[in-house]
């Protein structure tokens, strides 16, 4: 199914939301940052949410929850279950988490896209939920497009194909 990007729910940096079929949500821009999707597909229920950094642990100012893999996956999961989604069906697939910087130094903070990436997966095999499909790495960026109907993630980037996972 087609969509226009203006029957999209837009879900900005730092940000997520959740919906229900025949809704699609999308996050612009993804560089180091990580989109997770998940998706209860008995309910049709799906979720995103625009992970920037790892860890909130590591921060004194953590006011917005979503801005971190730690507890924005746990609000969004809550968020889903208040939709209808039953945390024990969800599955996800990510995009994300580039090295957008060429750089020689072994720099634990420039290594951003890959400890996101990281943060994820731990974040969602800690809630046991399945990674089904990911398009991550490399050098460069992404735009996303998660459709309820069928749980179809879109990956596009400038100079390639879109990727459907």
């Amino acid at each position: 199914m087609k969509y226009k990007m203006k029957e999209l729910i837009r879900v900005g940096m730092a940000d997520l939301n959740a919906c229900k079929c025949p809704g699609g949500l999308t996050t612009l821009g993804l560089g180091s940052c990580v989109g997770v999707t998940l998706y209860d597909s008995q309910t049709k229920v799906g979720g995103m949410v625009h992970v920037m950094l790892p860890d909130s642990t590591r921060f004194k100012h953590t006011e917005n929850p979503a801005k971190y893999a730690d507890t924005g996956i746990a609000l969004l999961i809550e968020k889903m279950e208040k939709l209808g989604a039953d945390r024990k069906r969800l599955s996800a697939k990510i995009a994300g988490g580039a090295q957008m910087f060429a750089f020689k130094a072994d720099n634990e903070m420039l290594r951003i896209g890959e400890r996101n990436v990281e943060a994820t997966k731990q974040v969602l095999k800690k809630h046991k939920i399945e990674i089904i499909a990911e398009d991550t790495g490399l050098n460069y960026g992404r735009t996303i497009e998660f459709y309820t109907k069928t749980g179809d993630l879109v990956i596009k980037s400038v100079g390639k194909p879109d990727k459907t996972i």
